[in-house]
C-alpha cells in the first residue's frame, strides 16, 4: 500500500511537471506569435507611408509637366498618422505628426513658399488632417507658374 501511494505521488509530480512544461511552450509561442505580428503591422504601415509618398511625388511630377491646372486626390496613409504637414525646412519639406514615427520627405517641383505662404503657425506650415486612414489635398499649378502648389 505504502508502495503505491508513492508511485501516485511520483505520477502526479511528473504530470504536473509536463503540464507546467507544456503551459511554458505555449506561453512562449503566443508570445513569439504576437511579436511576429507586430513586427508585420510594422512593416506594413512604413511600406504604406512610402506608397503615399511615391505616389504624392508622382502627382506632383505629373502636374509639374503640365501646362497647368488643379487635381483633388486622396491617398490612404496609417491611421496613427493625424496629419501631413509641409514646411520650409533644410532637409525636408513634407513630414508626418505625430513627429518621429515616420520620416519626412524632400519633394520636388514643389513651391513650398507658396504653399504655406497663408499660415499663420510658427514656424511657417501647412497641415493637413487625416481621417480614418486617409487624406485629401489639392494639387495645382496655374498656367503662368513653373512649380506646385499643395492646397487642403
Amino acid at each position: 500500500m505504502e508502495k503505491r501511494k508513492r508511485m501516485n505521488k511520483k505520477a502526479q509530480n511528473q504530470i504536473s511537471f509536463g503540464m507546467i512544461f507544456s503551459i511554458i511552450l505555449i506561453i512562449v509561442f503566443i508570445a513569439f506569435a504576437i511579436y511576429a505580428i507586430g513586427i508585420f503591422l510594422n512593416t506594413q504601415k512604413i511600406a504604406q507611408v512610402q506608397s503615399f509618398k511615391n505616389d504624392l511625388q508622382t502627382d506632383i511630377g505629373d502636374m509639374f509637366m503640365s501646362a497647368g491646372g488643379e487635381k483633388e486626390k486622396e491617398y490612404f496613409i496609417p491611421k496613427n498618422i493625424e496629419q501631413v504637414c509641409f514646411i520650409d525646412y533644410e532637409f525636408y519639406n513634407m513630414y508626418f505628426k505625430p513627429e518621429g514615427k515616420y520620416d519626412g520627405k524632400e519633394l520636388e517641383h514643389i513651391d513650398i513658399e507658396n504653399t504655406i505662404r497663408d499660415s499663420t503657425s510658427r514656424p511657417k506650415e501647412l497641415c493637413i488632417d487625416t481621417e480614418n486612414g486617409k487624406i485629401s489635398l489639392s494639387i495645382k499649378k496655374g498656367y503662368n507658374e513653373i512649380l506646385v502648389t499643395i492646397a487642403k
